[in-house]
């Protein structure tokens, strides 16, 4: 049996790049975001992480769903999924790195490497639109 490891991130493209994070201590970059507290809702839990992470604030009527994508999760024990559900949004603010986050990047495809297994679903995805460099 798996253990799924439920998740919300944010699309956030600019000049054909994805805006990616990595924590402190950590090698892999993935999507800024996060897991729900008790009783949030998707919207609540991507505009508290997102504040929490980068320090910007979503604007909720621009929420909207792009995919939900799962994959074998990076230093876990196997058989543990991340599930990453997606969503873009616009957002008020300067975006920098905030809380445990070390760094901010905008990657490309050619990137993927550097992020995590469900996150190079996600540029996969965004590739096949034409949406990533």
């Amino acid at each position: 049996m798996s253990t799924i490891i439920d998740k919300i991130a944010w699309i956030y493209l600019s000049e054909r790049k994805l805006l990616c994070v990595r924590s402190k201590g950590k090698e892999l970059y993935y999507i800024p975001g996060g897991k729900r507290d008790p009783g949030e809702e998707d919207q609540q839990t991507l505009i508290r992480e997102v504040q929490e992470e980068l320090g910007v604030t979503l604007q909720q009527e621009t929420i909207m769903h792009v995919g939900t994508f799962e994959a074998e999760a990076d230093s876990k024990a196997t058989g543990t999924i991340v599930r990453l559900t997606c969503y873009t949004a616009d957002y008020e603010g300067t975006l920098q790195p905030d809380s445990e986050i070390e760094e901010m990047a905008w990657l490309s495809y050619d990137d993927q490497e550097q992020v995590s297994i469900a996150s190079r679903l996600v540029f996969e995805q965004l590739k096949q639109q034409e949406l990533l460099d």
